[in-house]
């Protein structure tokens, strides 16, 4: 069929054209925004899950509908080679922008200004300052030189300038787990003070499964603060309409089994569905779209899988880095105990240890409980077992 009607958008963060199963996340931020204009306190959300599940989109569909009630909306992705504090007082400025334009700021928006321009100047290596307003800094206020107090101050500043305009702001963060640890303890302490004083900010935020761990380690009570929903997998039912419907809208349709071909190989994972979907669009030669069809695009998708998706990440680990993870692939799809996976290297746990933690900072895995590590990438044990034969490569520390 047509390339240029294709209606499936496998790309990252990309709204697919049937955004299903994800009703609850969408109804509880609109829940949050609600309350949070009322004045009344609510706790915030950060949407967790493996790669390729939606959680970009999510966050993006939360964007929409915040600029729907008139919110400002600031959205970023977190990076671990950029400094955080210099980012956040880009942030701010952004909001501070997005409430109103300089000439018509009113006493609140004015101060905030000057609040930021103190924390902007506390947070910056070398004593320069970019993109900053004219306004003078405020003494005493986001200048101590300790990021949680500093950032408490411009974030409390900009909530209560919001206020002044009748209006909210949200800051959507994703890849939250990048964050350092006294970052994201400078983050949570900084929204915290905001829900106390009932202000209309708040932050919704998006990363990998160890984020809820990462947030209660950083600060005790940030399970009170948040809501941790956790996203994943379509049942089948709601995979198959991500699959039928764009291409009911254009008057295509699908045999049941050819339906089922697709639910089954992706497991319901959004990404594939959509990487499944177009392939299938492109090779199909007319409505509806049969069985034969659906079973000869696997091959496509699988190649285009293998050569994007999957092989973009593991080129970021080292040959034994390689090993370990292909080690965990002849265990299986489900989260592995470290010593089962030296057991297949052959060597001792002691031994591969730095390895397996090595893997963990590079986001590939993810530790579900002690002793315990999972890939991020859904799928990633079949991409290991066809691309890499077992002992292919050195397993040395």
């Amino acid at each position: 069929m047509d390339p240029r009607a294709n209606p499936y958008t496998p790309n990252a963060g990309a709204r697919p054209p049937a955004l299903v199963g994800r009703d609850d996340e969408l109804d509880a931020f609109d829940v949050l925004l609600a309350r949070l204009r009322r004045g009344i306190a609510e706790q915030s959300l950060i949407v967790t899950g493996l790669r390729g599940v939606g959680k970009t989109v999510l966050l993006g569909e939360f964007e929409r509908r915040a600029k729907e009630v008139g919110w400002a909306t600031v959205d970023a992705e977190i990076s671990s080679d950029a400094p955080f504090g210099p980012r956040m007082a880009q942030l701010g400025r952004r909001a501070l922008l997005e409430l109103s334009p300089p000439a018509r700021w009113r006493e609140r928006l004015s101060r905030a200004a000057g609040v930021l321009k103190s924390f902007s100047i506390s947070v910056s290596s070398d004593g320069t300052l970019t993109g900053s307003f004219d306004v003078e800094a405020i003494e005493g206020e986001a200048d101590s030189g300790e990021l949680g107090e500093d950032l408490t101050d411009l974030l409390i500043a900009i909530g209560e300038a919001a206020g002044e305009q009748d209006r909210g702001v949200v800051f959507l963060l994703d890849e939250l787990q990048l964050l350092a640890r006294t970052e994201l303890e400078a983050l949570i302490q900084a929204l915290h003070k905001t829900v106390q004083r009932q202000l209309p900010l708040t932050l919704v935020g998006a990363g990998l499964p160890q984020l809820p761990r990462l947030a209660g380690e950083a600060k005790s009570y940030a399970e009170r603060l948040f809501r941790f929903p956790t996203i994943g997998a379509l049942p089948p039912a709601e995979a198959a309409e991500a699959l039928t419907l764009p291409a009911n809208e254009l008057g295509v349709s699908f045999a049941e089994r050819a339906i089922e071909t697709v639910v089954v190989y992706t497991e319901g994972y959004p990404y594939f569905v959509q990487e499944y979907g177009k392939a299938l669009w492109d090779h199909a030669a007319g409505s509806p779209i049969t069985p034969v069809e659906s079973v000869e695009a696997q091959a496509i998708v699988e190649a285009k899988l293998d050569s994007n998706f999957f092989r973009v990440r593991v080129e970021r680990a080292t040959p034994p880095e390689i090993a370990y993870l292909r080690a965990m692939a002849e265990l299986g799809a489900d989260p592995q105990r470290a010593v089962d996976v030296a057991r297949v290297l052959g060597q001792p746990s002691s031994a591969v240890g730095k390895t397996r933690s090595r893997l963990i900072d590079k986001g590939l895995l993810y530790s579900p409980g002690y002793g315990l590590a999972a890939f991020t990438v859904p799928q990633f044990d079949r991409f290991l077992r066809r691309a890499f034969p077992l002992g292919s490569r050195s397993s040395s520390d």
